[in-house]
């Protein structure tokens, strides 16, 4: 009954919104002497492949680049090099310029500013008693407008909030609801590994995390083990996803039969890493670990014998 109400409560931090969007190659003009680099937005976190002539940008560079609010500072980290990835990207965006000192001033002033900003706004939230969690508020390079990211459960009525806020800091406003995995990626943090959240250092573009690929990996199914900060299933559980289905298909399933010392056993455990399978005996009376290498396998009868005999 514990494991049913575990994989219960798993099932709600599946990822259920999440479309995967299909890749497919554009017709982007690309001049033989572009760079490309893949750059940090900073007002979201998210990244872009964007090019410039320029070949000597190192990572952690400031530079600005053109978003949907006006050219913004962006951190460049890293060359971009695989072109499936560049041409599969809507558009290439290229970099304005390398930030100047007085860009990287400014940068500084809004972070002030937004931290500022945060704290009245906490406030004016409360005063209209809504049910709104304020994640940060990011000040744009050329003051073009204010954006307050927050999160909430559903819809929210912040329309008289507007009308505060655009009063009191006297430029256009921007409340955008956002997502938890988004507000991981903005707040930053580190998860049970130690490292920096995935999906603000790693991760770019958030897939479906579902409970199948921890089964397949035959990782522990429990919630506080194999869930993040931002309550849903962990990004890292989709890296090695692919490769396990992969390499399974060089194994036999589990409930498979194999014929050991003419006598019959079931297959109840494969250990991809070790490559080694575990057989348990038909009356469950005793079971073995065996070699992946020194069985024969038929796929089709799901049947499988022993190349050589072996002592146990």
């Amino acid at each position: 009954m514990d494991i049913e109400n575990n994989l219960k409560e798993l099932e709600l931090l599946e990822d259920k919104d999440i479309e995967i969007k299909v890749k497919v190659k554009k017709d982007h003009k690309i001049d033989p002497n572009d760079c490309f680099y893949r750059i940090k937005l900073t007002y979201n976190n998210y990244s872009k492949v964007c090019k410039t002539k320029h070949k000597t940008i190192k990572k952690g560079f400031y530079v600005i680049v053109p978003t949907i609010y006006g050219p913004e500072i962006g951190i460049v980290q890293g060359r971009a090099d695989d072109m499936d990835d560049i041409l599969s990207q809507d558009e290439i965006l290229e970099v304005i310029r390398i930030a100047t000192k007085n860009d990287r001033e400014k940068f500084k002033i809004n972070q002030q500013k937004g931290i500022e900003a945060y704290d009245i706004t906490l406030k004016k939230i409360k005063e209209h008693n809504l049910d709104m969690k304020l994640i940060n508020v990011h000040y744009f390079l050329e003051d073009s407008k204010i954006l307050f990211n927050f999160t909430a459960d559903g819809r929210i009525d912040f329309r008289e909030l507007v009308k505060d806020l655009a009063a009191i800091f006297k430029t256009r406003i921007e409340l955008r609801q956002i997502g938890v995995r988004d507000e991981c990626r903005i707040m930053h943090g580190f998860g049970h590994c130690g490292k920096h959240y995935c999906c603000s250092d790693v991760c770019n573009e958030l897939k479906p995390i579902t409970i199948k690929m921890a089964k397949e990996q035959n990782i522990t199914l429990n919630s506080l083990k194999i869930s993040g900060a931002c309550g849903r299933l962990l990004c890292c559980l989709a890296y090695e996803y692919d490769t396990y289905l992969d390499e399974k298909k060089n194994y036999p399933e589990v409930g498979s039969r194999i014929k050991l010392n003419n006598k019959w056993f079931i297959v109840t455990e494969i250990n991809i890493q070790s490559k080694i399978i575990k057989i348990n005996s038909e009356d469950n009376e005793s079971y073995h670990y065996i070699p992946i290498d020194i069985i024969h396998f038929d796929k089709n009868k799901q049947i499988g014998i022993l190349k050589k005999k072996m002592d146990l």
